[in-house]
């Protein structure tokens, strides 16, 4: 089913889409999924029959990352060869193991998306089951004439200078920015490290910041949105 974007979405996504469904492997502590009941990964035919449409923006693989290492390589081939059947829309990719992405470059280059990955800080020892930041930065860096970009979120307390540096070197066309929802008790930056932070990426990027992040800002005024 194609699902309107909703809730605390990115604001340029149109429509989000899931055909690889159950629980992530990645298993983060603060994954929005684990509050509804998933079952074993699997993969959901039916799905293959939804109609994409044109002109839309669609996050594929939203509820579950679709590229992580347990996902098997045909079910992801069997959903980048459905979203070819409607190129007139921009796919949305995101995975914290975009070593993937890499692996599926004569797959993606021909497609019209954007590939993403979250890095939370630029400190380590917040990966769970998933590669460190450090890896999903060396693989987003290597992949070279696709959109790309990066979302910090939940934010997590930064070294203001290492994170610029890391997100520098992705080239991103945009970072997203947004805190914990959910109450994890995360170890959280100041405002004034955020404020610093976005002031610096817009000096080479586009910086979207999500409404949640007025919990730890405790003031208005501070968002900067920009289509991709």
């Amino acid at each position: 089913m194609l699902n309107k974007q909703k809730g605390n979405m990115y604001g340029f996504v149109t429509h989000t889409w899931n055909v690889i469904k159950g629980k992530c492997p990645h298993d983060c502590v603060y994954c929005y999924m684990k509050i509804f009941p998933l079952g074993e990964l699997h993969f959901d035919e039916k799905e293959l029959k939804t109609d994409l449409g044109k002109n839309n923006i669609i996050f594929v693989g939203s509820s579950c990352d679709m590229f992580a290492g347990a996902i098997q390589r045909e079910w992801i081939i069997k959903v980048l060869d459905y979203c070819k059947r409607f190129p007139e829309n921009t796919y949305l990719f995101q995975s914290k193991n975009p070593k993937r992405f890499i692996e599926l470059r004569e797959e993606l280059i021909s497609m019209n998306c954007i590939l993403g990955t979250t890095i939370e800080t630029n400190r380590e020892g917040f990966s769970y089951n998933a590669p460190t930041i450090i890896e999903r930065i060396k693989s987003m860096e290597e992949l070279k004439g696709f959109r790309k970009m990066i979302t910090i979120e939940p934010i997590l307390d930064f070294d203001v200078s290492h994170l610029i540096d890391l997100v520098r070197g992705v080239t991103p066309e945009f970072v997203n920015i947004g805190a914990d929802s959910k109450n994890h008790n995360l170890p959280e930056p100041s405002a004034f490290k955020i404020e610093t932070l976005i002031k610096e990426l817009k000096k080479f990027t586009k910086s979207i910041s999500k409404e949640n992040l007025s919990r730890i800002l405790n003031s208005e005024g501070k968002f900067f949105s920009s289509q991709p």
